[in-house]
Protein backbone atom coordinates (compact mmCIF):
# COMPACT_ATOMS: atom_id res chain seq x y z
CA UNK A 1 0.00 0.00 0.00
CA UNK A 2 1.22 3.47 -0.91
CA UNK A 3 -0.09 6.97 -0.40
CA UNK A 4 -0.94 9.07 -3.44
CA UNK A 5 -2.17 12.61 -3.86
CA UNK A 6 -5.62 13.55 -5.16
CA UNK A 7 -6.32 17.04 -6.47
CA UNK A 8 -9.84 18.21 -5.72
CA UNK A 9 -12.07 20.86 -7.19
CA UNK A 10 -11.88 24.26 -5.43
CA UNK A 11 -13.38 24.12 -1.91
CA UNK A 12 -14.55 20.53 -2.42
CA UNK A 13 -11.96 18.68 -0.35
CA UNK A 14 -14.55 17.43 2.16
CA UNK A 15 -16.95 16.39 -0.62
CA UNK A 16 -14.19 14.42 -2.36
CA UNK A 17 -13.11 12.85 0.95
CA UNK A 18 -16.67 11.76 1.82
CA UNK A 19 -17.30 10.31 -1.65
CA UNK A 20 -13.98 8.45 -1.81
CA UNK A 21 -14.48 6.98 1.68
CA UNK A 22 -18.02 5.95 0.72
CA UNK A 23 -16.43 3.92 -2.10
CA UNK A 24 -14.14 2.16 0.41
CA UNK A 25 -10.90 4.08 -0.16
CA UNK A 26 -8.65 4.96 2.76
CA UNK A 27 -8.13 8.72 2.61
CA UNK A 28 -6.62 11.44 4.74
CA UNK A 29 -7.45 15.15 4.62
CA UNK A 30 -5.16 17.10 6.96
CA UNK A 31 -6.95 20.06 8.53
CA UNK A 32 -6.02 23.02 10.67
CA UNK A 33 -8.41 24.62 13.15
CA UNK A 34 -8.61 28.38 12.68
CA UNK A 35 -10.78 31.28 13.76
CA UNK A 36 -12.88 32.76 10.93
CA UNK A 37 -15.75 35.20 10.73
CA UNK A 38 -18.90 33.29 9.76
CA UNK A 39 -22.35 34.89 9.66
CA UNK A 40 -21.20 37.88 11.70
CA UNK A 41 -19.57 35.86 14.48
CA UNK A 42 -16.14 34.42 15.16
CA UNK A 43 -16.23 30.64 14.74
CA UNK A 44 -13.57 27.95 14.90
CA UNK A 45 -13.52 26.01 11.63
CA UNK A 46 -11.42 23.16 10.28
CA UNK A 47 -9.73 24.22 7.05
CA UNK A 48 -7.68 21.99 4.76
CA UNK A 49 -3.97 22.25 5.47
CA UNK A 50 -3.31 21.82 1.74
CA UNK A 51 -6.24 23.43 -0.09
CA UNK A 52 -7.42 21.33 -3.08
CA UNK A 53 -5.43 18.21 -2.07
CA UNK A 54 -5.95 15.06 -0.02
CA UNK A 55 -4.08 11.80 0.39
CA UNK A 56 -5.40 8.40 -0.72
CA UNK A 57 -3.93 4.98 0.11
CA UNK A 58 -3.92 2.38 -2.68
CA UNK A 59 -2.31 -1.01 -3.09
CA UNK A 60 0.59 -1.51 -5.49
CA UNK A 61 -1.40 -4.03 -7.51
CA UNK A 62 -3.79 -1.33 -8.66
CA UNK A 63 -3.24 -0.34 -12.24
CA UNK A 64 -4.25 2.91 -13.95
CA UNK A 65 -7.56 1.54 -15.32
CA UNK A 66 -8.72 0.51 -11.83
CA UNK A 67 -8.20 4.09 -10.67
CA UNK A 68 -10.90 5.36 -13.04
CA UNK A 69 -13.53 5.47 -10.23
CA UNK A 70 -11.27 7.87 -8.32
CA UNK A 71 -11.02 10.31 -11.21
CA UNK A 72 -14.79 10.26 -11.77
CA UNK A 73 -15.64 10.78 -8.09
CA UNK A 74 -17.60 13.94 -7.28
CA UNK A 75 -15.23 16.62 -5.98
CA UNK A 76 -12.10 15.04 -7.49
CA UNK A 77 -10.19 16.69 -10.33
CA UNK A 78 -7.41 14.14 -10.82
CA UNK A 79 -4.74 11.96 -9.30
CA UNK A 80 -1.49 13.93 -9.18
CA UNK A 81 0.88 12.28 -11.65
CA UNK A 82 4.29 12.67 -13.18
CA UNK A 83 3.68 11.76 -16.80
CA UNK A 84 1.36 8.76 -16.76
CA UNK A 85 2.59 7.44 -13.40
CA UNK A 86 0.67 8.61 -10.27
CA UNK A 87 3.02 10.30 -7.79
CA UNK A 88 3.71 8.26 -4.65
CA UNK A 89 3.92 10.02 -1.30
CA UNK A 90 6.26 8.60 1.33
CA UNK A 91 4.59 7.04 4.38
CA UNK A 92 6.98 9.02 6.57
CA UNK A 93 5.66 12.30 5.12
CA UNK A 94 2.04 11.38 5.83
CA UNK A 95 2.98 10.30 9.37
CA UNK A 96 4.81 13.60 9.94
CA UNK A 97 1.80 15.60 8.71
CA UNK A 98 -0.49 13.60 11.01
CA UNK A 99 1.80 14.26 13.98
CA UNK A 100 1.91 17.99 13.23
CA UNK A 101 -1.86 18.09 12.78
CA UNK A 102 -2.38 16.38 16.16
CA UNK A 103 -0.13 18.95 17.87
CA UNK A 104 -1.86 21.90 16.19
CA UNK A 105 -5.44 20.75 16.90
CA UNK A 106 -5.35 21.72 20.56
CA UNK A 107 -5.34 25.47 19.88
CA UNK A 108 -6.97 27.03 16.80
CA UNK A 109 -5.00 29.58 14.79
CA UNK A 110 -6.22 33.01 15.94
CA UNK A 111 -7.98 35.33 13.52
CA UNK A 112 -5.51 38.14 14.28
CA UNK A 113 -2.02 38.24 15.80
CA UNK A 114 -0.73 41.08 18.00
CA UNK A 115 0.88 43.67 15.73
CA UNK A 116 -1.34 42.89 12.69
CA UNK A 117 -2.55 45.94 10.76
CA UNK A 118 -6.34 45.99 10.70
CA UNK A 119 -9.11 48.22 9.37
CA UNK A 120 -12.23 48.91 11.42
CA UNK A 121 -15.41 48.36 9.39
CA UNK A 122 -18.16 49.58 11.72
CA UNK A 123 -19.10 53.03 13.03
CA UNK A 124 -17.93 55.15 14.73
CA UNK A 125 -14.40 54.26 13.53
CA UNK A 126 -15.25 52.74 10.13
CA UNK A 127 -12.33 53.03 7.69
CA UNK A 128 -9.70 53.79 10.32
CA UNK A 129 -6.62 51.58 10.35
CA UNK A 130 -5.06 50.40 13.56
CA UNK A 131 -2.85 47.77 15.12
CA UNK A 132 -4.37 44.69 16.70
CA UNK A 133 -3.29 44.43 20.34
CA UNK A 134 -5.00 41.46 22.00
CA UNK A 135 -8.19 39.59 22.67
CA UNK A 136 -10.22 40.87 25.60
CA UNK A 137 -12.57 38.03 26.41
CA UNK A 138 -14.58 36.19 23.76
CA UNK A 139 -16.51 39.12 22.30
CA UNK A 140 -14.00 41.98 22.32
CA UNK A 141 -10.50 42.74 21.10
CA UNK A 142 -8.24 45.73 21.69
CA UNK A 143 -7.04 47.80 18.75
CA UNK A 144 -4.57 50.69 18.90
CA UNK A 145 -5.68 53.57 16.66
CA UNK A 146 -4.44 57.10 16.26
CA UNK A 147 -7.06 59.61 17.36
CA UNK A 148 -6.31 63.35 17.45
CA UNK A 149 -2.58 62.61 16.99
CA UNK A 150 -2.49 60.29 20.01
CA UNK A 151 -2.48 56.50 20.23
CA UNK A 152 -5.72 55.23 21.80
CA UNK A 153 -6.73 51.69 22.70
CA UNK A 154 -10.25 50.92 21.52
CA UNK A 155 -12.26 47.81 22.43
CA UNK A 156 -14.19 46.49 19.41
CA UNK A 157 -15.92 43.32 18.27
CA UNK A 158 -13.56 41.08 16.27
CA UNK A 159 -16.20 40.89 13.52
CA UNK A 160 -15.72 44.62 12.89
CA UNK A 161 -12.09 44.16 11.81
CA UNK A 162 -10.52 43.25 8.49
CA UNK A 163 -6.89 42.37 7.84
CA UNK A 164 -4.96 45.05 5.93
CA UNK A 165 -2.91 43.47 3.09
Amino acid sequence: MHWYLVQTKPRQEQCALDNLQRQGYECYLPTLRAEKIRQGAVAVVAEPLFPRYLFIRLSQENSAPSWAPIRSTKGVTRLVSFGVEPAKVADSLVQAVRAQEANAQSQPAPLFQPGDRVRLTEAPFAGIEGIYQMAEGERRVMVLIELMSRPVRVPVAPTSLRQVG
